[in-house]
């Protein structure tokens, strides 16, 4: 890939909404995948499976985004594009 192929791929403008929490990415092994986050304060933070954020905790991790599960609800936060 080109570097204005990986610019324009990471620059999207209004991909995220900033006044929500969003998932920027997923990497590591299927077993222990890994997510950031940016979260509704602007923050980014690393978080995996049993992580405690804001809106709830980490259930699960996949290549489309995380699993948050907040007073026995479950909500799907997808990265942005895909």
């Amino acid at each position: 890939m080109s570097n204005a192929t990986v610019k324009s791929a990471a620059t999207q403008k209004g991909a995220l909404n900033k006044s929500t929490m969003s998932v920027l990415g997923v990497f590591g092994p299927k077993s222990e995948m890994r997510a950031l986050m940016r979260l509704s304060s602007g923050r980014v933070k690393e978080v995996e499976l049993g992580s405690r954020v804001s809106s709830g905790t980490v259930v699960a991790i996949d290549d489309e985004g995380v699993m948050l599960r907040q007073s026995g609800r479950t909500k799907r936060i997808t990265i942005p594009g895909s």
